[in-house]
Formats: structure tokens, sequence, C-alpha cells
């Protein structure tokens, strides 16, 4: 049920906070930002770093595929919009993107505390100031402002971009079906008819699903596809 942790904690099901923040590309109201697509929410400790540098870079050349999931990508740092611009620029030149998606600028870690993004595990972790970088967290939210996916990665490990796209295409087709995917799915492979339905349900919705046990069946999707 949406929203049943405790009060100030986000997981699985939560409503994603709204907040109203400057970007790269100008000021958002974050709900109004999401509007009727899904978007990706990821954030980095900070501007001009390394890691970051390669992992904005790959999701911008993977924009297009993001696009075509109904998808909006959206980055978050601990910097100002300036800064935000200008490492752009070192990102486009580096990896060879065209970086077009807004990247929050929350120097103050409003956003980062909302979405419980900080840096308790690294003390040495934070900026000139002494205040604590986020670390590199990944939230998947659909049209409906629910999180459906979160992914935290320590800030010495780069993330990875494709298991991000398949997540999203494992949750937007289990929306559409009534089904679940397996262990390294990806779209083209059997699914998991969802325990809900029953077989002779089964026998109507997915033609050639077989049993391998009671609670295992598996089934082609190209049946379904639009």
């Amino acid at each position: 049920m949406a929203d049943a942790a405790p009060k100030g904690t986000l997981r699985l099901g939560s409503t994603a906070p709204d907040f109203q923040a400057e970007t790269s590309n100008g000021p958002i109201s974050f709900h109004e930002f999401i509007g009727d697509k899904w978007v990706v929410l990821f954030s980095h400790p900070d501007d001009f770093t390394p890691v970051c540098t390669t992992e904005l870079g790959a999701f911008a050349k993977l924009q297009p595929e993001f696009e075509k999931r109904n998808t909006k990508l959206i980055g978050l740092s601990a910097n100002g919009t300036e800064s935000h611009k200008a490492w752009i620029k070192d990102i486009d030149e580096i990896t060879g993107s065209t970086l077009t998606f807004p990247i929050i600028a929350d120097p103050e870690r409003k956003v980062a505390h909302a979405y419980d993004m900080i840096d308790y595990q690294d003390a040495s972790n934070v900026d000139d100031k002494g205040v604590q970088f986020t670390i590199r967290s990944v939230f998947i939210i659909d049209p409906k402002k629910t999180i459906r996916l979160i992914l935290a990665y320590p800030a010495s490990t780069g993330r990875n971009t494709a298991e991000v796209l398949r997540v999203l295409d494992s949750l937007q087709t289990g929306d559409k079906n009534r089904i679940t995917t397996p262990i390294n799915w990806v779209p083209g492979d059997d699914v998991i008819v969802h325990p809900s339905v029953t077989n002779e349900e089964a026998k109507t919705l997915f033609p050639k699903f077989r049993i391998i046990k009671p609670y295992l069946r598996l089934t082609p999707l190209d049946i379904n596809e639009e």
C-alpha cells in the first residue's frame, strides 16, 4: 500500500516527494515535470567528478531509448546551475554525448534529504563546508508519481545504465500484462505468468504457457504484444 512506510521513509510504492528546484534547464516543479510520463531520477555526489562524468554521458546517449518508453531522465548534483552547465560541456566533450535532460541544483541537499540520498557510509565524502555529498541513487517513478525502483551505489562504483533500462522494461511490461519477469530477463525472453492468473485464465491470456511447477508457469509474450 502506498506510503505505508514510516513518515519520512521512502519505500517501493511510496509517492515520490514533490519539490521545486532550479536545474540546468531552468526551474521545475517535480510532479509537473513528471506529468504523464515515467521518470528516472539519479543523483551524483559532485560536479566535475570522474565516475559521474562517465555516467551522465552514458545516460545522455541512451536518452532516445528512454524516450521510446515514455520516460524522462533527470539528474541531481550537489552544486549550482552554473556549475552544472559548465560540467555538461565537459561531459559532452569527453563522452561524445549531447546532454539535454535537466540536472537539479541541490547545494543545500534539500532534495537529497527528501529522497534519502545522503552518504552516511563514507565520512570523508563531504564538500568544502563539511556537508555530506549525495550517494549514487536511482529512482524509477511511474506516471502516478509512485516509486517503483530504488537503487543506491557507493561513490566509488559507476552504475549500469543497461540494468536501469532493463528494469524499466520489466515494470512497463508487467503493468501492461499480468506477468512478472525472471532472473536476467530481457525483452523477448519468456516471462512468468502472475500468480493471480488461474490456469483457466492463462489458457486464454497465454495460449502457449507451460507449467514448470504449480507456482512457476512460463510463457512467451509475443502473443500479447501490439
